[in-house]
């Protein structure tokens, strides 16, 4: 892909720009791109197909919220190969983000730091891009936040307000509470908000409701958090967040979440220990560290249906999904899977080994 060899091409001179920037430089071409060359679903591979929700999800590879907040690039995700897009995370005013500088790179350990802070135009302009291009090529899903000044007592209504508002616009909605970059967000990672919030939510539209969690809670809170959020009528759970355990990364510190290969670990074993639990009651949905098709491959051994990506496409390039599908058609291939849905959790099932933690999957 030509695009793929250029990107390559620059990444030089783009390591040496401020990361934020060349974000910028890339939504915007992209953007362009989505404009002039229509909207059109990536390459039909049979084995890669799931109806998930009753939504057809062309391959189970996805752009993981944060990429494309305002909705700006819709119709490029399924050009460069993606089955599906996740925008946001939008917040029901505008607002602004945290000071600059607030993305940095860790070049050496394929690694971002995100101390963005929700940065984005708001859902009414959210909801008028999803409205004038309502006719994607694959599913779009949208991240939910609440705007900085909101307290938390009131925290709800901003979550409600956006799913009332965008309920027939979107695919599937995330409810996005484990952010480390809003003050307070993490506060309402907890039963009662949850309950409370799904309670009124599911409501408001037939859309699946997931929750995201923060990987920096531990397995059994996490565990018993995404159990009541399912009976409280959450569809999906979303694993993981970016992390602040700044000792994964030897010399980072706040602000802001680490992404990338510094979470791999972190990110398989929660799914590893969750997805036992939840597997027939939720979808899981694995994001965290995925940069290659091996460790999609693993995350959908572990029980994902679903795997997304922000870090592993800034680094690799714009053929970083296709290249994740190839991959995957191999191991199913290998593995003696006639499709996708036939992997997902095999690794626990004891099917299949979904390997060890370091290294190729066997």
């Amino acid at each position: 892909m030509i695009i793929d060899r250029l990107y390559r091409m620059a990444f030089p001179a783009f390591v040496r720009m401020d990361a934020e920037r060349v974000h910028r430089l890339a939504l915007g071409f992209l953007e362009v791109l989505a404009t002039v060359a229509p909207a059109k679903p990536p390459r039909r591979q049979v084995a890669l197909e799931q109806p998930l929700w009753g939504t057809l999800f062309p391959n189970p590879i996805g752009l993981a919220a944060g990429f494309d907040k305002d909705g700006e690039a819709l119709g490029a995700w399924p050009r460069l190969g993606f089955g599906f897009a996740e925008v946001g995370t939008v917040t029901p005013e505008p607002q602004a983000g945290n000071p600059r500088p607030r993305l940095f790179r860790h070049l050496a350990e394929e690694s971002l730091q995100n101390a963005m802070g929700f940065n984005n135009e708001g859902h009414q302009a959210l909801r008028h891009r999803l409205g004038s291009a309502r006719r994607f090529a694959i599913p779009v899903g949208v991240n939910l936040g609440k705007n900085k000044t909101t307290p938390a007592e009131r925290a709800q209504d901003d979550y409600l307000l956006q799913i009332d508002a965008l309920s027939g616009l979107a695919d599937y909605f995330v409810v996005n509470l484990s952010s480390p970059n809003t003050p307070g967000l993490r506060d309402l990672q907890n039963r009662e908000f949850v309950e409370g919030l799904l309670g009124q939510a599911v409501g408001l539209t037939e859309r699946p409701i997931l929750v995201k969690l923060a990987p920096d809670l531990t397995d059994a809170a996490a565990l018993d958090l995404a159990l009541h959020a399912v009976e409280a009528g959450a569809r999906g759970i979303v694993i993981s967040n970016t992390t602040t355990n700044y000792a994964l990364l030897p010399g980072s510190g706040p602000p802001g979440g680490l992404s990338g290969r510094v979470l791999t670990r972190r990110s398989r074993e929660m799914l590893r220990s969750l997805a036992p639990h939840l597997l027939g009651r939720a979808l899981l949905v694995s994001v965290g560290g995925i940069h290659d098709g091996d460790e999609a491959y693993r995350r959908i051994l572990l029980g994902a249906s679903l795997v997304q990506a922000y870090t592993g496409f800034v680094y690799a390039g714009p053929g970083f999904a296709r290249g994740l599908q190839h991959r995957l058609l191999e191991r199913l291939e290998q593995d003696g899977f006639g499709n996708v849905r036939e992997a997902v959790g095999a690794g626990l099932e004891g099917r299949i080994r979904a390997g060890a933690d370091e290294g190729r999957v066997p």
